[in-house]
């Protein structure tokens, strides 16, 4: 009951012309948690003061990135980080009040649908192709160049609501469905791409002193599903004028996948009016160094 008191006593203070005043009462509230977020919502709806609305927006956002800043430490602090929580996290930074369940069960009908066409006879490429097939020709996901102008092509659940990503977004969403799958297959250090290495089933790379490249059957472009050998990607870094070493095929930890992932949404707010979103999520990613 106490609690109640001093919460709308914070409330009916919000309007407070002093700013100083305003300040303190705002610490008040953030101490609250996102707990507080629909009493400040309500309050938001029956206030006709756009400066007052203004104020509400902006403690309804400081909440809900406080949260978000403690969600992604204890996910970069967990021994398992797992890819599909940490990308639904880069989202609920562009959609706070995101509902996880229908992006999990949207993945779940996906995996279901390859597993269906996956048996034990079937080599590495074919289960690779079959994975391929689903995604882009079944549920016909296709991916746009890296535009830093649609930030959503970045987030996991516009690209299962659109059927539209970008090679990172995609890149995440394949690995992620071979995650699933129990396919050893993870995005490796290829410069400027997402591409993905078709492990041997028995090498794990954090048990391994081997040249990752003895033990990977082939890649995937994230892109389009297409498959390379090693040889097409030696003609690559040729392109670019760089030498292949073993740290290149080494799989991606998850925390610098998603370390990558808010790297480039940070880029896509490079309007000076948007500085503000830009630095939150520059500090999303120093969590993760």
């Amino acid at each position: 009951m106490q609690k109640n008191k001093e919460v709308r006593a914070l409330l009916n203070l919000i309007d407070d012309p002093d700013t100083e005043v305003f300040q303190i009462i705002s610490e008040r509230i953030m101490n609250y948690g996102k707990g507080i977020v629909p009493e400040l919502e309500h309050l938001w709806e029956n206030t006709e003061c756009n400066s007052i609305q203004n104020r509400i927006e902006e403690l309804i956002h400081k909440l809900q990135y406080k949260e978000l800043q403690n969600d992604l430490t204890e996910w970069s602090s967990n021994s398992y980080n797992d890819l599909l929580f940490g990308a639904l996290l880069v989202a609920k930074y562009q959609y706070p009040d995101l509902h996880t369940t229908p992006i999990l069960q949207d993945l779940d009908r996906i995996k279901r649908n390859i597993w269906l066409e996956l048996n034990n006879h079937l080599t590495p490429l074919e289960q690779a192709n079959v994975l391929s097939s689903i995604l882009y020709n079944y549920y016909q996901l296709s991916t746009n160049d890296v535009s830093y102008e649609n930030p959503n092509d970045f987030f996991i659940n516009k690209v299962l609501e659109c059927k539209r990503g970008n090679a990172i977004s995609m890149g995440i969403l394949y690995q992620v469905m071979c995650d699933l799958l129990d396919i050893n297959a993870s995005i490796i250090n290829i410069p400027k791409q997402m591409i993905i290495g078709f492990y041997h089933s028995d090498f794990y790379a954090a048990k391994s002193s081997l040249d990752p490249r003895e033990k990977i059957h082939f890649y995937i472009d994230a892109v389009n599903g297409q498959a390379y050998s090693y040889e097409d990607i030696q003609k690559y870094f040729k392109r670019i004028g760089e030498k292949p070493t073993a740290d290149h095929f080494k799989p991606l930890s998850q925390k610098k996948i998603i370390k990558i992932l808010l790297e480039e949404v940070g880029k896509c707010f490079i309007n000076s009016k948007l500085d503000d979103k830009r630095d939150e999520v520059s500090a999303l990613a120093k969590i993760l160094d």
